[in-house]
């Protein structure tokens, strides 16, 4: 049996706040070129951010401002990541055929 292909969850939201979803193609059209892109640099950036929190968390004499900013932004930074690993689990086949 073929599996049927699911919608790609892409890494932004529409205007109203909504999930945008790409109808399955090749993946070589530009949207998917763009979503691709895109979760590559909220990747990075997170990693980044990463990086720079520990930083932060790792000073006891962090203003409480910093922390908080930290925080926020890791906020930011695992949704875009959570978005990414549902938009590529969606795509992956399961042992028995579906999506």
């Amino acid at each position: 049996m073929t599996r049927p292909t699911a919608l790609r969850l892409l890494p932004w939201l529409s205007a109203e706040g909504k999930p945008c979803f790409l109808a399955p193609g090749d993946g070589g059209g530009f949207v998917s070129r763009l979503a691709d892109e895109t979760e590559a640099r909220q990747l990075a950036v997170g990693l980044d951010v990463l990086r720079s929190a520990r930083g932060v968390l790792d000073d006891p004499v962090s203003p409480n401002a910093e922390v908080r900013y930290t925080a926020i932004r890791l906020t930011e930074c695992l949704a875009d990541a959570l978005r990414v690993a549902e938009s590529r689990g969606r795509r992956l086949a399961t042992d028995h055929g579906e999506p």
